[in-house]
């Protein structure tokens, strides 16, 4: 008996493979959205700690003024509250970030063994001659674990007495704020809201006596002591 429809030709293999690497890519494809919608979803479950959003609103007001002798600063973006970090002063008593809650802070970490920092601390003592007050202070936290005497002679013998002396001779405040991503090396500066809350961030030095500087901390300031 003769068969009245004629046998389909079977698919050639060539067209068989296309079909399935097209296959292929649409599932990786269907795969990466998949991924990154999770990262974004991901980034949206963790914003940061809610109360720095003035920080970050204040931040980015003032980033137009992070130039010339300031240009290295790194403006925050996402809302972060900085460790409580544990230091002592001239006297040996322990002093916490906290204990500045309401006034703006730039907090620098140096020491004696580091070049940059000790060609920087003029620049912080004229800072906080020109800004500090009951608004502002620059908190410098010397981090020599050896000889806590060679500091003190270091600003005495510069007439650095504008700085207040502090001290951390386990250098675990440098630790603290590594483990957060902002102490890569030496010195490090963060400059810190009433609130706590990170500004801006600079790894190294800077002319913090600046016509650049004095005009962006000026900026940073008074809004911040508005809101207390």
């Amino acid at each position: 008996m003769t068969n009245p429809m004629p046998d389909q030709p079977a698919p050639r293999p060539a067209k068989r493979r296309l079909i399935v690497l097209g296959a292929v890519l649409v599932g990786a494809v269907i795969g990466f959205a998949a991924v990154s919608n999770m990262d974004r979803l991901r980034q949206q479950a963790a914003p940061g700690d809610p109360t720095c959003a003035p920080a970050i609103a204040l931040s980015k007001k003032i980033e137009p003024l992070a130039r010339g002798e300031v240009a290295g600063l790194t403006m925050a973006r996402t809302p972060l509250k900085l460790p409580d970090l544990a230091f002592r002063d001239a006297d040996g008593q322990e002093k916490k970030l906290s204990d500045w809650r309401g006034r703006t802070v730039l907090v620098n970490l140096w020491a004696t063994w580091c070049v940059p920092c000790r060609k920087e601390m003029p620049a912080l003592n004229n800072l906080e001659t020109k800004l500090g007050g009951p608004d502002f202070q620059v908190v410098a936290i010397n981090i020599d674990t050896r000889d806590a005497e060679k500091p003190k002679a270091f600003l005495k013998d510069g007439g650095l007495n504008r700085l207040d002396y502090f001290t951390d001779t386990s250098a675990k405040v440098f630790q603290d704020l590594k483990g957060i991503g902002r102490a890569l090396g030496m010195p490090t500066s963060v400059l810190i809201d009433g609130k706590g809350c990170e500004i801006a961030t600079i790894a190294g030095p800077a002319e913090w006596d600046s016509e650049d500087a004095i005009k962006l901390l000026k900026a940073a300031v008074k809004p911040a002591a508005a809101s207390f």
